[in-house]
């Protein structure tokens, strides 16, 4: 059944985020849904072609989202060369329906391997300094930041409303990737590196994201990753094939005692919920994967993953997050066309 809800205005609730600009947020009270009140929306969504129809962003802009994600794969360009990615960014922006989302909604995300340049690409990518720039640019990032300085793509933005703090930690798993291991035994694409051997995020966007972590006062932390964290036994591209990262990224949400961390993650050409209960960890760590907006793996016959909770969803899709600060309450959907609720989960923290 499509996914409708009626609207009603409460008091304007007020929130700033880390730049400065001020944005009004409405309280909502959904239909259809067991009652209660939605203080902040994300909506989210990765694996994005420009010539492909965009179909999904009038349902994104009918849930009135108050942030939106991008999860990497924004666009298809795989190329080092900064004009064809300057076109390909600004023929994005003047697509009509995110062109609406644009003007009303905050934009912040991350990039993936075909916007960052090249398909499955690491460290090694020669045009990784342009191709920063030129994401940051389609991000909106002012040319006096110093994002325009660092190595990488990471950041933070946090989000005070009265109820409480939403932050969103941006992680960049292309600008310090070491190499993958290709699997030459099986079908599959890779298999994991020897433990401990190689980094997903280098060193010092690990000392970044712990510091962002032990400081936090954010009643949840949400953390976007371009891949999957938690699936790791498909042979494409996951945290898993650095299966030492997974254990001290878990370790470091448990010593820095991080509240409501929920991970976002994206590139698979479908979307579906992994959940694990980490040892010293109040509560379950959830990965919730949405991808694509506009292309899916629509020939997909199952695999593997022992985290996963509900089924896969292999049409095009978004996520979206609708948290109850009070309550500490988050309501996760996989949303499609028209809609349609396609996949669901509630979390309390």
């Amino acid at each position: 059944m499509p996914f409708k809800y009626f609207i009603y205005f409460c008091l304007p609730l007020f929130f700033q985020c880390k730049t400065g600009e001020p944005i009004i947020g409405v309280s909502k009270t959904y239909k259809n849904e067991t009652s209660f009140k939605v203080d902040f929306t994300v909506a989210f969504g990765s694996c994005n072609k420009v010539e492909i129809g965009n179909r999904l962003w009038d349902d994104i802009i009918n849930h009135h989202p108050d942030l939106w994600i991008w999860g990497g794969d924004n666009i298809y360009a795989d190329t080092d060369n900064v004009n064809q990615l300057r076109q390909m960014y600004n023929d994005q922006n003047h697509i009509e329906g995110y062109s609406k989302l644009r003007s009303k909604t905050p934009i912040i995300g991350t990039w993936d391997d075909h916007d960052y340049g090249v398909n499955d690409g690491g460290a090694e990518f020669e045009g990784k300094k342009a191709s920063q720039q030129e994401f940051l640019n389609f991000m909106g990032v002012p040319q006096n930041s110093s994002r325009r300085q660092q190595n990488g793509i990471y950041t933070t933005h946090e989000y005070k409303l009265r109820e409480g703090i939403i932050k969103v930690i941006v992680l960049d798993t292309r600008y310090f990737r070491t190499p993958l291991t290709p699997d030459t035994e099986t079908k599959k694409r890779t298999k994991p590196n020897p433990y401990g051997e190689g980094t997903l995020l280098g060193e010092a966007q690990w000392r970044w994201i712990k510091k962002e972590l032990e400081m936090s006062k954010a009643d949840f932390n949400i953390i976007v990753s371009s891949i999957q964290v938690l699936s790791n036994q498909h042979g494409f591209e996951t945290w898993g094939n650095f299966p030492h990262e997974v254990d001290r990224l878990e370790k470091l949400i448990v010593d820095t005692k991080a509240a409501g961390v929920i991970l976002l993650s994206g590139d698979r050409h479908i979307a579906e919920f992994s959940r694990t209960n980490v040892n010293g960890l109040s509560y379950p760590l959830i990965d919730f994967t949405s991808s694509g907006l506009t292309h899916a793996y629509k020939a997909f016959k199952g695999e593997q993953n022992p985290y996963r909770v509900g089924e896969v969803v292999f049409t095009e899709n978004f996520g979206l997050l609708q948290f109850d600060l009070k309550h500490k309450r988050v309501v996760m959907k996989i949303i499609g066309d028209q809609g349609e609720i396609l996949g669901k989960l509630q979390q309390v923290y």
